[in-house]
Parts: C-alpha cells; sequence; structure tokens
C-alpha cells in the first residue's frame, strides 16, 4: 500500500472512529467527574472469568477493534499469532506511528487493576517538581484499600515527590498514590481529572472511581484504552524513566540509635514489572522500557509493556490471562512482542491508536522533545543518575535499567504529533540484556 493511500486509510479511520465514538458516549460512562458507565461497563467489572465480551463495543480506533474475537490481517510472509494466548482482552500496536497490528476484544471493559495506575501518572506527573517534599499525615492514608500493594509510607515522615514516584513506579503503592492525590486536593479532585484526561485521550471505555486502580464498583478500562495511557505517559521523560527503573533506595522510618540520635535509613525497592526485573520463570526482555502491571482479585493479572527492538517501538497490553500459572500475564506478553517484532512492517494493521482530541491544535515541530514533567531534576529518578547511565548491579549501588546498546541514547525522529504523522518517543533506550 502506497503511503498516500495509508494517509487516506488512517484518516477515514480516525473519521469513523469519532463518529462512532460520539454516539457511543452518548451514555453517561465517561463524563467526569463520577461518571456512571453503562450496565455492559458496569457487569464487565464484576464478571467471571468465563463472561463473553459485549456483542457491541467502541470502535474508536477503527471498526475491527469493536468486533469480538481476534482481528488480525493474515496474509503470505506474515507470522501466525501464537495459539495459546488465553488472556480475555489483549492488543499489540506499534507506538509511533500507532497502527494496531492484531488485537483480541481490545474494547472489552474490564477491571483495569494497577495498570491503571498509567493514567494516574500521565495526569499528576506535570503538577509537582521532583523535589517538592511532603510530611505525610493520617487523612492522607485514610481510604487505602485492605489488602492493597504498599510501598511502605509513615505518617509523620516527610518524602520528596520523586519519592513517592518511586513508590507507584516500582512497587504499585497504593499508599504513594493516596499521598499524591491528597497532594492534588484529595482522591475525589484526583478521580476526576483522571476522567477528563481519560476523555481527552479519546480513552472512552474508561471509568475511574479510584486512583490507584484498585478494585472499586464501575471502575473499568479496556486493552485499548490502556494501551493509549502507556503511549501518552511515555511522551514524558519522567514517566520513560521511572517505569524503566529496575530497583532503588526508599526512605525508611525515622528511629534513635544506640546513641540516641535519630535517623533516617533506607531500604531497596523492585520493579514488579517481571519482564523489566525477571523472575525465576521469566526473563528479562530484551528492549524492554517499562511500562506498569497490575493484579487483583476482580482483574486478575493485568500487563502493558513498551519494547524497542532494531529500530521500533511496540506496545502490547494484556488483560486477565485465563491459564492460572504463575507469570502467566508476562508469558504471553513475551509472546505477543516476540510476534509483533517478527510481523511489524509485513503485516496490514487492523485499527490505530487514535491522538488526543487537542494534539493537531496544540503540536508544533519539535514539540515535547525532551518530555520532562512535573519540573523533574536533570537527574534520573532513583539515585542521582539518569535511568539511561549503564549502571551495574552492585552490593552498594542501585541498579537502574541496566546498559545502553553502545553506550548512547536513541533518539527517535522527533516532531509534531499530528493525525497520519508519527508521534516520537524522545531518548526512549535500546538496552542490551
Amino acid at each position: 500500500m502506497s503511503a498516500p493511500q495509508k494517509t487516506t486509510r488512517r484518516s477515514l479511520l480516525v473519521t469513523s472512529a469519532a463518529l462512532t465514538s460520539f454516539a457511543l458516549a452518548a451514555a453517561p460512562a465517561f463524563a467526569a467527574p463520577g461518571p456512571k458507565p453503562s450496565a455492559s461497563a458496569s457487569s464487565s467489572a464484576s464478571a467471571s472469568a468465563s463472561a463473553t465480551p459485549p456483542a457491541k463495543m467502541s470502535t474508536v480506533g477503527g471498526a475491527r477493534l469493536g468486533q469480538a474475537g481476534t482481528q488480525v490481517n493474515l496474509a503470505s510472509g506474515v507470522p501466525v499469532l501464537p495459539k495459546d494466548i488465553s488472556a480475555r482482552s489483549w492488543i499489540v500496536a506499534d507506538a509511533e506511528s500507532g497502527e494496531v497490528l492484531a488485537a483480541h476484544n481490545a474494547h472489552w471493559r474490564l477491571a483495569p487493576a494497577s495498570t491503571l495506575k498509567m493514567l494516574f501518572a500521565d495526569t499528576l506527573l506535570p503538577k509537582f517538581p521532583s523535589t517538592t517534599e511532603h510530611k505525610v499525615v493520617p487523612a492522607d492514608l485514610a481510604g487505602v484499600g485492605a489488602g492493597s500493594s504498599m510501598v511502605g509510607i509513615k505518617e509523620d515522615e516527610t518524602y520528596t515527590v520523586h519519592d513517592l514516584w518511586l513508590g507507584v513506579f516500582l512497587r504499585s503503592g497504593n499508599d504513594a498514590v493516596h499521598v499524591l492525590s491528597a497532594m492534588n486536593g484529595g482522591v475525589k479532585n484526583t478521580v476526576a481529572e483522571m476522567n477528563e484526561h481519560a476523555e481527552e485521550l479519546q480513552a472512552l471505555d474508561t471509568n475511574v472511581v479510584s486512583p490507584d486502580g484498585y478494585d472499586a464498583p464501575r471502575q473499568v478500562s479496556s486493552a485499548y484504552d490502556l494501551t493509549l495511557f502507556a503511549r501518552s505517559g511515555l511522551q514524558k521523560k519522567d514517566f520513560r524513566e521511572y517505569s524503566s527503573t529496575v530497583t532503588a533506595k526508599f526512605p525508611g522510618e525515622t528511629k534513635k540509635n544506640k546513641k540516641g540520635k535519630k535517623v533516617r535509613g533506607t531500604f531497596e525497592i523492585q520493579n514488579t514489572n517481571r519482564l523489566l526485573s525477571g523472575d525465576s520463570d521469566v526473563d528479562v526482555y530484551p528492549g524492554i522500557a517499562g511500562v506498569k502491571n497490575g493484579n487483583t482479585t476482580n482483574a486478575g493479572a493485568t500487563f502493558t509493556g513498551v519494547v524497542e527492538q532494531g529500530g521500533k517501538v511496540l506496545l502490547v497490553t494484556v488483560m486477565n490471562p485465563e491459564k492460572d500459572e504463575h507469570n502467566e500475564v508476562y508469558k504471553e506478553t513475551a509472546k505477543l512482542f516476540d510476534w509483533g517484532f517478527k510481523a511489524v512492517g509485513k503485516v496490514e494493521p487492523v485499527g490505530e491508536l487514535v491522538p488526543p482530541k487537542g494534539a493537531e491544535a496544540s503540536a508544533q515541530p519539535g514539540a515535547n522533545d525532551a518530555g520532562q514533567a512535573g519540573g523533574a531534576s536533570a537527574s534520573g529518578p532513583a539515585s542521582g543518575k539518569p535511568v539511561a547511565a549503564a549502571v551495574e548491579h552492585g552490593s552498594g549501588g542501585i541498579g537502574i535499567a541496566l546498559a545502553i546498546t553502545g553506550g548512547v541514547l536513541v533518539l527517535l525522529a522527533a516532531g509534531a504529533f499530528l493525525v497520519n504523522r508519527r508521534w516520537p518517543l524522545p531518548d526512549l533506550v535500546r538496552r542490551r540484556h
């Protein structure tokens, strides 16, 4: 297909999606603050693993993405999809062009778990410089759900915003989310802003009730929307750096030492993204650079990852594998990445990731090259050194990401993000694992 034909096709996809989504948006599911989704969205949030996707789903990004089942254009030279993918919903997309290479129930509204923290971070990261300090009071931690994942924040201790974001990205700390929400005017205000931002991103399957992704009635998202959140967040330098950090030091509790002097130590935290940090049955995926995982009773396991290989950057989102095996969500994600890198450039896309509503109006040449948000310092988020630095895991050091191939940053093509144009991921790094 020629470049003009591709441009025309993508324009038609976006136009069609916009018209269809306008009709679908008639239900009050997506308005902020405190929207109430349709009955199908509500039931999706609490449906059993054997539930089937609704007959009608959103067609944002293309008509085929609203169809149930697997959507892929197999042809001569296109590799066959892995047969053992059990996830209820998944998507494989080119992060730069926005082309959706393949998908399965892409717009099925499901409980998102902590992958919703990508939207939380994309919404709040620009608001606070990383050096801002905050002393935690009991009210900041009110409403943290029972059994939540925690980073270990203590009342009456002071933390920097940098510390809190490490807690969000590495340990998926709901306590850190609630402290940042308190700094942002409270949970209710933060939820309203997240819903507004989701609407701006055209993530119309999403309804936020709790900013941390903890199970809540009517809280839903989709593989398509989670991929939009990742793609948007990855435009921000600090988002990329936090999500690609493997280990970091986190402030502990102030205590008196043997001499009666108050001291405050640190403890190590590790990223729970197993494609980034590895595990006994999961290898670190070559080129992995983030982004976020989640797991709750209602949602099952969810994950969105971004990988750069051979000059291509792919996003994969997997929601709730039915196979009850250890680290299954990462295993299925890895298989989809394997397929995606073999298929990219060969497979005809089945849809695309739409741009934010205001992208065309606000984009300027070279815009967002740095992608810095929230006044983050020039140093990386974990130890005073950029994440991209070649830092070794050592007894006295902090493991950050891992070395870059050739020790240099990859500067992907710069330029404005407009409909039918590339959306670059500036300085996303190649990694050698």
